[in-house]
């Protein structure tokens, strides 16, 4: 059951907006290695905000997430596509309802 969640907002550096959804698109192939995500979206919030949800069973699965690829190589990037660094808010998933359309 799905009890934990993340939501990551980014804003993109001036002149900088398609390559972070460029990077977010890419992330899909990192966080489809990762075994305990099962949910993960990449947004765009706006022309130049962003963000990832990405929801888990377990608070280990989103502590590992944390530390995982994706974060490792957003990290690496930071200064170079954002204007400030990545905002992390950790979520209590309350109820969900996930079925094809």
């Amino acid at each position: 059951m799905i009890k934990h969640a993340l939501f990551v907002r980014l804003e993109a550096r001036p002149g900088k907006e398609q390559a972070v959804a460029d990077f977010l698109s890419a992330g899909l192939e990192m966080t489809n290695r990762e075994a305990a995500t099962p949910i993960w979206f990449a947004l765009r919030l706006s022309p130049t905000t962003f963000g990832v949800f990405d929801a888990f069973a377990r608070e280990e699965d989103r502590q590992a997430h944390l530390a995982g690829d994706m974060a490792n190589a957003l990290m690496a990037r930071v200064d170079e596509m954002l204007a400030s660094p990545p905002s992390v808010e950790l979520i209590d998933v309350l109820a969900m309802k996930n079925e094809p359309a």
